[in-house]
């Protein structure tokens, strides 16, 4: 049997940690069960994000008739737009497997693996120990239990970058950001897409007015149906119908479309490995639950990233890595810091965000909200922006920037601003008000939202003074 210094569960930000090993000269076991990457490379942000830029485009050309600018697509190249997705995927994933292939201080187990007991893994035929181990193992689409769904077949998020031709129609099932991307590709490129979601708000974590506003949109490209669930899938020649629920009514209709996207979530990897054989504990979801140092029930065995189930972005599961490495190679005691974790929706619009929504904030301290209109500055309106908006949480005490929440145009770019504002100094706003903002640019968006702070769930006293000038617009 092998005996490792570190093992390392999913190849995805764990490589991180991998690496780190590598450099002190330990010797390092990887088990991977997929695609060497992880999610983000093989089957989320990366070759998503290739797919959606040009869904951007189109859209940015069919919308320019609003600045006076008349434009005509003549075709969109499906198979070009898959082939240079590919291209960055398989460049990536070949430079890995390379890399691990040179190294002498690394051992790749390429399937399921599972534990046996403390420490110890079986991959295959092949069974080892570790005396420190990682698991950073990633998380699966749920597959929700549909009547009939299993026998017509569907695509998931893992499967849908694999497809070798551009479905005519396509019916999502799920209202979360998976959902909301993979509408907007499809049906930019001109699918029929409908959404079912069983949430009454399509990305239902966002902040309300912006979930709204993203539902409106999308609505205008595509039929989203929320508050909405599948009841039974049939297959029909060439089309599969599935039969929905109108959650409020209990009315029930039928859609039919050429395939079938599930995207209603993802659950944890854990039970395939078997953690509780070597004493880490999971939740009632079967999340590895870690400490503030990331560390499990179970001493020498720490986990990150989806497999902890708290915030399931590539950014963070690399961050985690970091403070990992920290932990488990150098002995030391970082602490995972989680106040400022930012997120973004690549839908049409963008959705950026950070932080608490003001329900969440507003719950246990009084809060200012200011409100700031892409319109209301001189580039939104140049862009013909009329709807998307920066909203924008603030300790009404400390002046500490608690959350923002944008969707219009370049959102991601703009939330993070906000985000280095809320991990320098003070965490306040005052950086922002003492800089000049470059005019006439959509930075401005910001300012102005801040510029509008008012008291969201208190009645201010004297002692609360708020100087309007903190927010200068020009």
């Amino acid at each position: 049997m092998d005996n490792y210094d570190l093992a390392v569960i999913g190849s995805g930000a764990g490589m991180n940690v991998a690496s780190s090993a590598l450099e002190q000269g330990l010797k390092v076991a990887i088990v991977e069960k997929g695609p060497l990457g992880g999610t983000c490379l093989n089957r989320g942000c990366i070759p998503s994000k290739i797919m959606i830029y040009p869904a951007d485009v189109i859209r940015l050309l069919q919308d320019a008739k609003a600045v006076g600018v008349n434009a005509k697509i003549e075709s969109v190249d499906f198979d070009l737009i898959m082939k240079r997705m590919w291209d960055a995927v398989l460049e990536d994933r070949h430079h890995m497997e390379d890399a691990i292939r040179q190294n002498s201080g690394v051992k790749l187990y390429h399937d399921v693996g599972y534990f046996l007991s403390d420490y110890t893994m079986q991959v295959k035929d092949e069974i080892f120990s570790a005396k420190k181990i990682v698991i950073a193992s990633g998380a699966r689409p749920i597959i929700p239990d549909i009547p009939g769904l299993n026998e017509a077949g569907y695509l998931t998020s893992e499967t849908v970058f694999s497809i070798k031709k551009q479905p005519a129609s396509l019916i999502i099932i799920g209202g979360g950001y998976i959902a909301a991307e993979m509408g907007h590709f499809f049906s930019s490129i001109g699918t029929a897409v409908t959404i079912v979601g069983r949430n009454p708000e399509l990305v239902p974590h966002e902040e309300p007015e912006v979930s709204s506003l993203l539902k409106r949109k999308m609505s205008e490209k595509m039929r989203v149906l929320t508050n909405s669930e599948p009841i039974t899938v049939k297959t029909g020649g060439s089309s599969k119908q599935v039969t929905i629920r109108d959650r409020y009514s209990g009315k029930t209709f039928d859609a039919s479309a050429e395939e079938v996207l599930v995207a209603a979530g993802i659950r944890s990897n854990t039970d395939l490995l078997k953690v509780e054989r070597t004493g880490v504990e999971v939740d009632a979801k079967g999340w590895i639950k870690v400490n503030k140092y990331l560390e499990t029930s179970k001493k020498n065995v720490w986990a990150l990233g989806d497999a902890i189930g708290r915030y399931q972005y590539r950014h963070t599961a690399n961050y985690e890595s970091e403070v990992v490495a920290q932990n488990a190679l150098f002995n030391m005691h970082v602490q995972v810091d989680e106040h400022a974790v930012p997120h973004a929706i690549f839908a049409y619009p963008q959705i950026g965000s950070v932080g608490l929504t003001e329900a969440e904030a507003g719950k246990n301290r009084p809060i200012y909200v200011g409100v700031g209109q892409y319109a209301d500055v001189a580039k939104g309106y140049a862009m013909a922006e009329k709807d998307g908006f920066v909203k924008v949480v603030v300790d009404a005490e400390t002046q500490k920037i608690l959350g923002a929440h944008i969707i219009g145009p370049e959102a991601p770019v703009l939330v993070q601003q906000v985000v280095y504002l809320m991990n320098a100094g003070d965490e306040d706003y005052m950086p922002l008000a003492r800089a000049q903002t470059i005019h006439p640019a959509l930075s401005e968006v910001v300012v102005a939202a801040f510029g509008n702070l008012r008291p969201a769930n208190f009645e201010p006293q004297e002692h609360h003074h708020h100087s309007e000038s903190d927010g200068r617009t020009a």
